[in-house]
């Protein structure tokens, strides 16, 4: 993926079982989970490109979250603030090679920042 793609969406349930059987009846996801992401079962979008995880509602998750993938977060962090929007999580490992962020732009919307390598095998 290039620095701008959409790469991966959470999108906040309430009950996971529910949420799994709707999405996979729905749009035909396989939803598995990972060793080392119990509790956060993701899926694969037909194209084999982009996809996303089932994440607990919470305080901070209201609503779908897309990520956008770029080249290295701490630029584009001090380039969301300089332009009017802020930072909500900090950069954070999900490996040795890949990591996010998450920040909330001029209109209250929240967008999450991935970086990775093209070695990274992390499920998406």
């Amino acid at each position: 993926m290039a620095h701008g793609d959409i790469t991966h969406i959470d999108i906040p349930v309430d009950d996971m079982d529910r949420a799994r059987a709707f999405y996979g009846r729905v749009f035909g996801w396989q939803i598995e989970e990972y060793p080392g992401y119990e509790g956060y079962p993701m899926w694969r979008a037909p194209n084999r490109i982009s996809g996303g995880g089932l994440a607990p509602r919470d305080e901070q998750l209201t609503a779908p979250r897309s990520y956008v993938e770029v080249d290295a977060i701490d630029p584009v962090l001090a380039e969301v603030t300089a332009a009017g929007g802020t930072v909500l999580l900090p950069r954070s490992a999900i490996s040795p090679t890949s990591w996010w962020a998450v920040v909330v732009d001029t209109e209250g919307n929240q967008i999450g920042l991935y970086e990775g390598t093209e070695d990274d095998d992390q499920p998406e």
